[in-house]
């Protein structure tokens, strides 16, 4: 007992005398980073790529001719999605018309559920031709009806867009071709 004071003490003169180390609260995800986290990724890396944004894709095609090519990269939203696989989408180009962007040598494909969520895409614009074959098909994989299907009988110039990479809006169970794929593999 006579040792057990002194002892108490020291012990908690040396605990009370120790150096606190005051932990800073660092956020789990900074600013720079609210960009990456709010997008899925697919293709190229845009977040690497310099290229300017195009602001009015509108304007972008009124200048195109059929043949003629240039570089964008825009942020809109997807307003069709290729039912089948996600090999193609549409998003909107003005008031009423839409250009049908596919996927450079569709090394990737986007969700099948991603209608109506925010895209940034970067890639060549164009203009083309397409046949009312062609024209058919895409309409039967898009979920079109037998009867707007029919109705195409003409050829029609297409607006297009061949993307080398997509960023889309962040959701919960993007449904992706062959994902189930990799899934079952694992």
């Amino acid at each position: 007992m006579k040792y057990l004071i002194p002892f108490l003490s020291i012990v908690l003169l040396m605990t009370s005398c120790r150096e606190t180390n005051e932990v800073e609260e660092v956020p789990a995800v900074n600013e720079d980073q609210l960009e990456e986290v709010a997008y899925l990724s697919y293709g190229d890396d845009l977040t690497s790529m310099k290229q300017e944004a195009t602001e009015n894709l509108e304007a972008v095609f009124a200048q195109l001719q059929p043949a003629d090519t240039v570089m964008v990269k825009v942020k809109t939203v997807i307003n069709e999605v290729c039912a089948k696989k996600g090999c193609w989408v549409e998003v909107p180009v003005g008031q009423d018309q839409a250009a049908r962007v596919t996927f450079k040598d569709y090394s990737f494909f986007l969700p099948r559920n991603s209608q109506g969520k925010e895209v940034i895409l970067s890639g060549k614009a164009f203009k083309s031709v397409t046949s009312v074959e062609d024209a058919k098909h895409y309409a039967m994989d898009g979920g079109k009806s037998q009867e707007e299907i029919d109705a195409i009988t003409e050829d029609q110039v297409t607006l297009s867009i061949i993307a080398d990479g997509a960023l889309v809006q962040s959701y919960e169970n993007p449904d992706v071709y062959g994902q189930e794929d990799a899934i079952k593999s694992e």
